[in-house]
């Protein structure tokens, strides 16, 4: 790894420069951070999330270490295409972005939706990944997985109601902890104020929750095959994505770690980025 280009490399998301890579049809937008060299952390975003909704805290905190990509898949914010209605694809098409960038390996950093086409893509490429951070998310066939849908309209509408983020109600308690963690959170996410994507279309979060219902209500995949480092980590009280699944993961993946977070929901790793920031880092690191 030279010297000369680790010394020059951004390792603030807020600057990461915005790019843009073609492959298969589609021109994926995509963001890259920290040294170059190594093995890179490509990070899988949540439903109806877009560059800009990464949490600067943890992006930064691994990009001070490694070369660091996030991307938006097929037809999400600036990258180009429809959304396909399958995890599975999702996947195939994370593939395609991946060997566009010339990698054979990388680690995966994902989280909620993320995670499931995070798993479905080291199903079919087992080869391509070396560690894998599964966060807030489930198995295929995972208890009320597809019951998301219904859980986003209704948070939508309440976030509506009082003029907030929709994400202070799906990833927060709503008690002070959590409504503290949530506003803090959604502030984080405003530190990049040049160059930000677009927005996903409606069209395109309809497909996405059609996915995760068609994931939801699929029959279970073989995760014994998953023989990779794999760290697992939620909150304690996860209404999206229920947090027995995170326990079931673990039990599935052999030789997985667990962090469960107290007084916490889907976004545990958002509200306990102190403490969660440095471990990914560690795991990446061993």
């Amino acid at each position: 790894m030279s010297t000369t280009s680790n010394h020059s490399a951004i390792t603030s998301y807020a600057k990461a420069p915005a790019r843009t890579i073609n492959a298969g049809g589609v021109s994926y937008a995509y963001r890259e951070l920290g040294p170059k060299g190594g093995v890179p952390v490509v990070f899988f975003v949540h439903l109806a999330a877009n560059l800009d909704n990464w949490d600067p805290r943890i992006i930064d905190a691994v990009a001070k270490e490694h070369h660091v990509i996030t991307f938006d898949n097929r037809g999400v914010g600036a990258s180009t295409g429809t959304v396909p209605d399958s995890v599975e694809a999702m996947a195939d098409d994370a593939y395609t972005f991946i060997k566009a960038l010339g990698f054979d390996t990388i680690d995966v950093f994902a989280f909620s939706l993320g995670g499931m086409i995070a798993q479905a893509l080291v199903l079919n490429h087992p080869e391509l990944v070396r560690k894998l951070i599964l966060t807030g998310t489930g198995p295929k066939g995972g208890k009320d997985l597809d019951k998301i849908a219904g859980i986003t309209y209704y948070d939508i509408l309440r976030a509506t109601l009082t003029r907030s983020d929709p994400m202070e109600f799906l990833f927060f308690n709503r008690n002070a902890t959590g409504k503290r963690a949530g506003k803090a959170f959604v502030k984080r996410l405003e530190e990049r104020t040049a160059d930000r994507d677009a927005p996903i279309t409606v069209k395109a979060f309809q497909t996405q929750l059609k996915a995760i219902k068609k994931w939801g209500r699929g029959s279970s995949a073989d995760l014994s095959t998953i023989t990779h480092p794999t760290l697992i980590a939620n909150g304690d009280n996860d209404r999206m994505v229920p947090s027995v699944l995170s326990e079931d993961l673990h039990r599935r993946i052999t030789g997985s770690e667990l962090i469960i977070y107290a007084d916490s929901g889907h976004g545990g790793i958002f509200q306990f980025h102190d403490q969660f920031a440095p471990l990914a880092v560690e795991f990446l690191a061993r």
